[in-house]
């Protein structure tokens, strides 16, 4: 079947067939598919949702689209973590050492940024000599040897994902949940992982606006899961706010290693705590959630955690004394510091705006091809619940040249919303499925 045709049962509705994604994803890989193409059946995709069968049929087509790894030789339990993207989240670079302190093998496939959601990939760049294009083969034997190993979407690990991981962003159809779900899962199964934990944002600055389609993606990913013989769990967490206080590739690295450290404070280290305990009881290596959660605060306590993510660090080319010295890490000549207007209390501080300053400053990107300025970002000096006086920080903006912070200043003061009243901080778990 032509990709043409392909297109053609898309746009029109009728159900396609494992065969077909197949076809798809080996047109990706050789490239016999324009990325227009491509590009018209994902938005015919968009419009017209694949159902829950032929969501598991194209995350099959898209894993085997290249090599999967056999990590079976490896110590169970092979545990896999996912978030959905949201603003500030840099979950990945601290909870992995943690779980891997623990006993977990983690092999992992991450992405680049797609539109206000920032990447691990381009988190992980901002370490002098980090290197996230291993092999197959180098990703088993350092998995073997240290437990973590994490690379991109190689060409030999499911490539035909991240050729529509790409154009996704590009064509406004990240929001579509089937294409998510392969998405996600497809690079699951490709590593071999057994025990995958998803973390699913909701709010302004995630795909899933509210409530309901945050439950919505996860009753897909859970089905789909399951039709592929995998163990999931998912937690919903809240997104109208950034998660933690840094926002831009060097800057989130920073607050993760603080996390490792147990020296970093606020919802972030709350929810790498939370979300590690979930996985150690859903994988069996704890026997509930109390235990699970003594163990990850041993992991960070101890200096275990640290100790894993210069292991990780190193073995992947890059410079561990990053974790020691931050100065090392990439940062931007320009900066101004952002005052409150007024008294109060800060009730919201809103992550789509935050989020897409973050993206003008150049810590994401608006088309697959942009480069990214790793230093640019927003440090967010206040949480909402926080008490404020007229005239304090309440954050500070980094770029590359006066002017992209200048254009950025009044959208970013107006994502503080300031009440005369106390306001109470949302519970950051909002379900558990």
């Amino acid at each position: 079947m032509s990709i043409r045709e392909i297109i053609q049962d898309r746009r029109d509705g009728r159900t396609q067939t494992y065969l077909q994604f197949e076809e798809l994803a080996r047109a990706c890989v050789d490239e016999s598919a324009k990325d227009y193409q491509l590009s018209a059946w994902l938005m015919a995709a968009y419009l017209n949702p694949l159902n829950p069968q032929e969501t598991a049929d194209l995350t099959l087509a898209l894993a085997r689209s290249g090599e999967t790894l056999d990590i079976s030789g490896l110590p169970k339990p092979h545990i896999d973590k996912h978030s959905t993207g949201g603003v500030g989240d840099k979950t990945s670079i601290a909870l992995l050492p943690i779980l891997t302190a623990c006993g977990a093998t983690m092999v992992k496939i991450s992405g680049r940024g797609l539109g206000i959601t920032g990447g691990t990939i381009d988190k992980l760049a901002s370490i002098p000599g980090f290197s996230t294009d291993l092999t197959p083969e180098q990703m088993i034997e350092q998995a073997s040897r240290i437990g973590i190993a994490l690379s991109g979407q190689t060409p030999e690990l499911a490539p035909a994902d991240k050729t529509l991981y790409a154009l996704r962003d590009a064509t406004e159809t990240v929001g579509s949940i089937p294409l998510m779900v392969a998405s996600i899962l497809s690079k699951k199964v490709a590593v071999g992982a057994e025990t995958i934990v998803l973390d699913v944002k909701c709010g302004s600055g995630a795909y899933m606006k509210d409530l309901e389609q945050a439950k919505a993606l996860a009753k897909a990913l859970k089905e789909t899961g399951s039709k592929l013989g995998l163990t999931v769990r998912i937690a919903i967490t809240d997104m109208d706010c950034p998660l933690g206080y840094m926002v831009g590739n060097a800057l989130e690295v920073k607050e993760a290693f603080a996390t490792l450290k147990g020296d970093a404070k606020g919802r972030f280290p709350e929810l790498i705590r939370d979300l590690g305990s979930i996985v150690l009881e859903a994988s069996g290596m704890a026997n509930d959630i109390s235990e699970a959660k003594s163990k990850i605060e041993n992991a960070i306590s101890s200096g275990r955690a640290v100790q894993k993510a210069k292991q990780w660090i190193e073995a992947q080319g890059g410079n561990p004394l990053v974790l020691d010295d931050l100065s090392l890490l990439p940062s931007s000549p320009c900066y101004i510091e952002l005052k409150a207007a007024s008294n109060g209390w800060i009730s919201r501080i809103d992550a789509q705006t935050i989020g897409e300053a973050a993206v003008e400053l150049g810590a994401g990107r608006k088309t697959k091809e942009d480069s990214l300025d790793l230093g640019a970002g927003i440090e967010l000096e206040v949480e909402v619940g926080d008490r404020v006086e007229q005239g304090q920080a309440i954050a500070t903006v980094y770029g590359a040249r006066q002017e992209l912070l200048d254009a950025q200043q009044q959208a970013i003061t107006e994502a503080f919303s300031i009440s005369k009243s106390e306001t109470a901080r949302k519970p950051l778990i909002m379900a558990v499925v």
